[in-house]
């Protein structure tokens, strides 16, 4: 099997809560006001990149800082992040923090086991497309026994509720047929940000692909993935949690429809309330082989225990 081939280096950052993430308690922090004029993300990011093994010299890394309430953070400058590579210390070329807009895959379980979750599962769909950009774009990726395009990119997310409304459960769970086939989706969006939200009940048992291929695939893409499982007493999936932390992304789980909808939320909120840095790595050498990022952001009084959720590294280029 082909993995893609490869394109641009960047890795997306992610903190609990948020990218992206988090309206709880008092609620996403407000950003203030710059210190001095700051790029806009679509400066400092390039346009329709597919994967992120590239020829080009700059990495971008998008963050997410929440506190120990898993609030987001949104106030935070350049000088308060540290962006290392393979432990080697990088000096950052740019920094930006808006709300770009975003191209998100929804992957959607539709399997026998979500029949009584289905409802709920819709209405956590629905309160996720309530909180995004007028210019973000979706498309609806239903799985059972295989993955089906059901809706393709569109920046009108009443298409694909509408077609969540007629759904019907059956079958097996081909949860990372799911995920690869969303993963394939991200090379024909048009925003240069990119995730992939999973929703699902329970752990796989019906994918052509494996872990291991599905894992090394995501860590050739430049999007964040994003899961939701909804499971019962003693249930549970690492898939899903693997997933999301090579990604920078996060993954939820909840005992039932009982919180969908307010997790649907939070995951729209990290999405668009992030950190956008960039830097030119001080290994120049082209081997093809994986980079290991570490993004640190500085103690800050009266902010103690800040967390940075960020992608876990990415692909050299090769000759």
């Amino acid at each position: 099997m082909q993995r893609f081939h490869r394109a641009i280096a960047i890795a997306g950052i992610a903190v609990a809560a948020g990218l992206l993430a988090i309206a709880e308690d008092a609620g996403p922090r407000v950003a203030i006001t710059p210190r001095e004029p700051k790029p806009s993300v679509n400066d400092v990011i390039a346009p329709r990149e597919t994967n992120l093994r590239i020829d080009a010299t700059r990495v971008l890394v998008n963050a997410t800082v929440v506190n120990k309430r898993e609030q987001i953070i949104a106030d935070l400058e350049k000088e308060d992040f540290t962006v290392f590579e393979d432990l080697a210390e990088q000096e950052i070329l740019s920094f930006a923090k808006d709300d770009a807009p975003l191209s998100v895959a929804l992957v959607f379980d539709v399997s026998g086991s979500m029949d009584n979750k289905i409802s709920g599962a819709r209405r956590a769909a629905a309160e996720f497309f309530k909180v995004g950009n007028p210019e973000d774009e979706f498309c609806l990726i239903l799985f059972n026994g295989n993955p089906t395009l059901a809706v393709n990119w569109t920046s009108r997310p009443s298409e694909i509720q509408s077609k969540l409304a007629f759904t019907k459960t059956r079958g097996s769970t081909a949860l990372l047929d799911g995920v690869y086939m969303g993963m394939q989706q991200m090379r024909k969006a048009r925003n240069p940000r990119k995730a992939v939200l999973v929703i699902s009940d329970g752990a796989d048992n019906s994918s052509r692909y494996t872990t291991s291929e599905v894992k090394n695939l995501v860590r050739e893409s430049n999007a964040q993935i994003y899961g939701i499982g909804i499971y019962g007493p003693g249930d549970g999936d690492y898939i899903l949690t693997t997933l999301a932390r090579e990604t920078g992304g996060r993954s939820f789980e909840v005992g039932g429809a009982f919180g969908l909808s307010d997790i649907a939320a939070r995951i729209g909120v990290e999405m668009h309330n992030q950190y956008w840095l960039s830097y030119s790595p001080t290994n120049k050498e082209r081997d093809g082989k994986y980079r290991r990022i570490e993004v640190r952001v500085r103690p800050i009084r009266g902010m103690p225990d800040l967390k940075v959720r960020f992608r876990n590294g990415y692909y050299a280029p090769v000759e």
